[in-house]
């Protein structure tokens, strides 16, 4: 599932090419992957749109057009939103094709577990998916007291807490377990036990890993591709995740592998504590 370095890096590569675009028409291929919180047909509300901006949401992608809608793109676990400059057959994935003044998006999702939401912008702070969602970790208002307070309303393990969207928006399973690793905290650690300089440390730990993993243009194991699509780097970097029963890179011993929070997870017993 794209987290938070992976859709930051579809917004990064889409936006050099689609701000500015008119949709000037748009063919849907499995109906179900385009909502509307709307009176309206999904088609004809986006047809003739202008795209004005493109931001993100913790896994969220958002794209604002002119008419004061915004496209929400949920990817959940397969789901790829590829530009093309040219024209594309769409693969038998494919489910939405957004054709533009110069190029087209192609929306695909091998699961179908994806969707394309379309909402009023102005009421976009109260749609479910986003509502609850906790403070970016890379915003210049979150800091490591932040983080320690979102921590202290916890009462469970910290792997658990980073998974939780309410407490930090945009973790998932690849970019905690790198975190955690880096800090040198246990991710069955209760949060409470954690001390304010283990809060700093993990607060240092998720900022460099998320921004690492931008720099990289995510993870690619399967599935994820960045808008162009081409594959992330950031997996030839990783220090846990996956590598399960591997030797740790720090002290040579055999890495971890057990369910954390329904999770699999990849921790060194003897580099965190």
């Amino acid at each position: 599932m794209p987290e938070l370095p992976e859709v930051e890096s579809i917004k990064l590569t889409l936006a050099e090419k689609i701000l500015g675009e008119k949709i000037v028409g748009i063919e849907i291929y499995w109906p179900p992957a385009a909502e509307s919180a709307l009176d309206g047909d999904f088609s004809e509300l986006v047809v003739d749109s202008v795209i004005v901006d493109i931001g993100r949401r913790g896994k969220y992608l958002l794209i604002d057009l002119d008419k004061g809608l915004t496209m929400i793109i949920h990817f959940r676990m397969t789901g790829r939103l590829i530009y093309y400059s040219q024209k594309q057959p769409p693969d038998k994935h494919t489910h939405i094709v957004f054709y533009l003044e110069n190029g087209e998006m192609h929306y695909s999702d091998i699961r179908k577990f994806g969707r394309v939401q379309l909402v009023p912008t102005k009421d976009i702070h109260k749609v479910a998916s986003l509502s609850k969602l906790g403070p970016e970790p890379l915003d210049e208002s979150f800091a490591f007291d932040k983080l320690g307070k979102q921590l202290s309303f916890k009462k469970k393990c910290i792997k658990a807490s980073l998974l939780d969207q309410t407490v930090i928006a945009g973790l998932g399973n690849i970019y905690a377990d790198e975190a955690l690793f880096r800090a040198g905290i246990l991710p069955e650690r209760v949060t409470g036990s954690l001390k304010a300089s283990e809060v700093i440390l993990l607060y240092n730990s998720i900022c460099e890993i998320l921004n690492e993993g931008i720099e990289a243009r995510g993870t690619s194991f399967r599935d994820y591709r960045d808008a162009d699509g081409n594959k992330g780097s950031f997996q030839d970097r990783l220090m846990v995740y996956g590598r399960g029963g591997q030797e740790c890179k720090i002290c040579g011993q055999a890495l971890e592998r057990k369910k954390v929070a329904g999770r699999t997870t990849v921790f060194c017993t003897q580099c965190q504590k």
